[in-house]
């Protein structure tokens, strides 16, 4: 399996996003082709989990895949918790940045082989992390095969009823750009209609400013594993300094 290279590689290469994240703050925005600016929260991102983002978290699940975990405060916040976490994501900063706050982390996209497939009991995609790939029935897909039979997905939804695909590059303050990538924007109608048939509705609800919808994974996935003893990953990318219990091995 592998990545949707446009998004990938270019949130790997992003270099005004890596800058962002290892300074702690922007302003870095998504812009699209038209101008269109959507700013980023690179603070918020690189603070510690605040109240909504606990509030989520207290509805978590089992084990927990933080897709797009950015510089890391779910995954640490979990860990702090005693939790079983791993957070992915392409950019190095962003990893480097989780593992310095106390969570695990890998760098890889969410379309490539990933541990635990199958058996995650809950997949977070959190701060607009729907949009990954700019295709929402394929991503959709893949996280319906790292879930359990049953297993919950949570997401963050855009604050307005949108529902659109579009090329977008990062960009910081100085027009220091990516490479164009595709982008998807949904609100909660639109994810609950991209999830009818083979997701179940689990919940929705707004925090903060900030909404959300729980789906809970409807039938067993096609790439799920036989279950396996949970063992320590085994990638040289990942170190567990949490202290808490480790996460499914692939």
């Amino acid at each position: 399996m592998s990545a949707p290279p446009a998004t990938a590689l270019a949130w790997a290469a992003a270099d005004p996003y890596d800058a962002a994240l290892r300074a702690g703050r922007g302003p870095l925005f998504l812009r699209r082709t038209d101008g269109w600016l959507l700013p980023l929260e690179v603070e918020r991102w690189c603070a510690r989990a605040d109240a909504v983002d606990r509030d989520v978290l207290d509805r978590c699940e089992g084990t927990v895949l933080d897709v797009g975990c950015g510089p890391g405060r779910l995954v640490a916040e979990l860990a702090a918790r005693g939790r079983t976490a791993l957070g992915i994501d392409v950019s190095e900063a962003a990893v480097e940045h989780t593992v310095r706050l106390g969570g695990q982390a890998i760098r890889r996209s969410v379309f490539e082989r990933l541990p635990g497939e199958g058996r995650w009991d809950t997949v977070l995609l959190m701060d607009g992390n729907i949009g990954i790939g700019g295709d929402p029935d394929a991503l959709l897909e893949r996280v319906a095969g790292l879930l359990r039979p049953g297993g919950l997905l949570i997401a963050e939804t855009a604050p307005t009823d949108v529902d659109e695909r579009v090329r977008v590059h990062i960009t910081d303050a100085h027009a220091t750009s990516s490479a164009p990538f595709p982008w998807a924007r949904l609100g909660t109608r639109a994810l609950l209609r991209y999830a009818r048939g083979h997701w179940e509705r689990d919940g929705q609800w707004t925090a903060g400013g900030r909404r959300f919808a729980a789906l809970r994974n409807r039938s067993a996935s096609s790439s799920a594993e036989p279950p396996k003893r949970t063992a320590v990953i085994s990638s040289q990318r990942v170190r567990n300094t949490s202290g808490g219990r480790p996460v499914p091995e692939r």
